[in-house]
């Protein structure tokens, strides 16, 4: 069987590469996109690690699109009600402007990234599970560079996140006991022997095997609440994606419970035909301004119950449907875009949260913090009912051509510019028929809803006169996420953008 070629977006050179040698080794765009994810969990320390949560949206050449929800769970099982509310402290930051979160051990979620990659493998995939995990593998025992975005977030969080705990401190400073800085050469102990476990056997070594109990010993030792009961119950869930059809294209995102599709599909059901041609008027960055307002004015986020959050999603898109304005009024990640020339389209986006600071001994995989993202929990740290998923902006996402098959697949990071940035592009690309580069590149703007409300823009993106504050930030700012995308078009072959708001790579796989 020919081996289809492929285009990568991924966060930087050795994750890209891994997914195009993936696709040299009989695999597909899936493969491609999993073996990218997997070297990016090692070598995108302090963003993302194997104990993240994430989702991963599918299109395969002959069916519909699935998003698999690998998101994280609020943990505790079987634990009385007087070990919660423990193990745990906030920290302040400043990074991103100013940043206050909650770390330790009773921080951390279940994960579930694992977990999603590894049903989308057996479900979609094609090359050989331990092929798709060796990059990430030789990666980590061979060591890395870091790279400037994690060494960006280390000189801030260097101390009071991963600096407290011995493993952590270990790994991210010299001997000296000075921060490491860009290009400094990584190694992590003990992670090249789990990825090998989890290469052996799956993810269940993360969640049944060995990988499972030194992460229980470890969070009974240390005040965490989550359990072998948590880790073993887990489970990754294929959900229907949520789609949107317009001109000439179905796009398919991360449907309800999480919050960020939902928010990108209102939007862009709002914005139909917007813009007109190119990039924006007047007008029409009216409208976007006037669409983000009323779609972010939700506040979906802030939603804890499952249920309210599966209703809420359906009454916004049931609304952005109608085009009705006045009745919608009211942490770090990384994404891997993946195509190939067979028609497959995978996205993938995972996240850490800020990270927790613990090292599982013996394993080198940290944990995440996603029970400390202050903006996520509204209730509290240990608020919500064990086994309940949290919620999430993270909205991977794919599109395929209804009269030739062409396919893309996009995603970002950027906490709640996720479904803005990836709204604006998919816009200027599929109403204003931009060039998918030049739409990946062209200045964004971001309608911040907090107590107060303000029009975050680039500099070099001129707005009109509006009732609402606006702030200009430098043009590409890191601020406004950084998209990853790439396209398969029968007649023009493979494209894929790299955003220059942030550190990132792309490939295409030769013929």
């Amino acid at each position: 069987m020919t081996s289809p070629r492929v285009a990568v977006a991924a966060p930087n050179v050795a994750a890209a590469e891994a997914g195009v040698r993936l696709a040299s080794e009989g695999g597909n765009a899936v493969d491609a996109a999993l073996a990218a994810t997997l070297v990016m969990m090692v070598n995108e320390i302090g963003v993302v690690s194997p104990a993240a949560g994430g989702f991963v949206t599918v299109q395969p050449p002959g069916g519909d699109p699935v998003t698999i929800d690998g998101w994280v769970e609020m943990p505790g099982r079987g634990l009385p009600p007087e070990r919660f509310g423990r193990g745990v402290w906030d920290i302040e930051t400043e990074y991103g402007g100013g940043t206050t979160t909650t770390v330790g051990h009773g921080s951390v979620a279940t994960p579930g990234a694992l977990k999603a990659l590894d049903l989308a493998h057996q479900r979609y995939g094609r090359a050989p599970w331990h092929e798709v995990v060796r990059p990430a593998v030789e990666i980590a025992h061979s060591g890395f560079p870091l790279g400037p975005t994690s060494a960006y977030y280390l000189g801030y969080t260097h101390d009071i996140i991963f600096g407290w705990h011995e493993p952590s401190h270990a790994v991210v400073h010299d001997k000296t006991g000075a921060v490491l800085t860009t290009g400094s050469t990584v190694v992590i102990p003990h992670l090249a022997e789990s990825l090998q476990l989890i290469a052996d056997i799956g993810a269940s070594a993360l969640y049944t095997g060995e990988l499972a109990e030194l992460i229980a010993d470890d969070m009974a030792e240390r005040e965490g609440i989550l359990t072998r009961e948590d880790l073993a119950a887990y489970q990754a869930v294929v959900r229907p994606a949520l789609t949107v059809e317009q001109n000439g294209w179905r796009l398919a995102t991360n449907p309800p419970p999480a919050v960020g599709g939902v928010a990108v599909a209102a939007m862009l059901a709002l914005l139909d035909g917007v813009p007109a041609a190119g990039g924006w008027t007047a007008a029409e960055l009216r409208r976007l301004v006037d669409v983000q307002h009323a779609v972010l004015g939700q506040r979906l986020a802030e939603l804890d119950a499952e249920d309210e959050r599966l209703l809420a999603g359906r009454n916004v898109l049931e609304l952005a449907r109608a085009g009705d304005l006045r009745a919608l009024g009211s942490p770090s990640t990384a994404t891997v875009s993946v195509v190939d020339d067979s028609g497959d389209a995978c996205a993938v986006t995972v996240s850490s949260g800020y990270g927790s600071g613990a090292m599982t001994p013996g394993t080198g995989i940290w944990l995440n913090n996603a029970l400390g993202e202050q903006e996520l929990l509204a209730g509290g740290v240990h608020s919500l009912p064990p086994g309940t998923r949290l919620t999430s902006n993270m909205a991977p996402t794919v599109a395929r051509r209804s009269h030739d098959g062409a396919v893309l697949a996009i995603g970002s990071p950027g906490s709640d510019r996720i479904p803005t940035a990836l709204a604006q592009t998919y816009a200027l690309f599929a109403h204003g028929r931009m060039p998918l580069r030049e739409a990946v590149e062209y200045p964004r703007l971001h309608v911040r809803v907090r107590s107060d409300i303000t029009v975050d823009h680039e500099e070099d993106l001129t707005l009109p006169a509006l009732d609402l504050p606006t702030r200009a930030m430098p043009p590409h700012s890191m601020y406004f996420g950084g998209v990853a995308a790439a396209l398969w078009e029968p007649t023009t072959g493979l494209t894929v953008a790299g955003d220059p708001r942030r550190t990132g790579a792309t490939a295409i796989s030769s013929g």
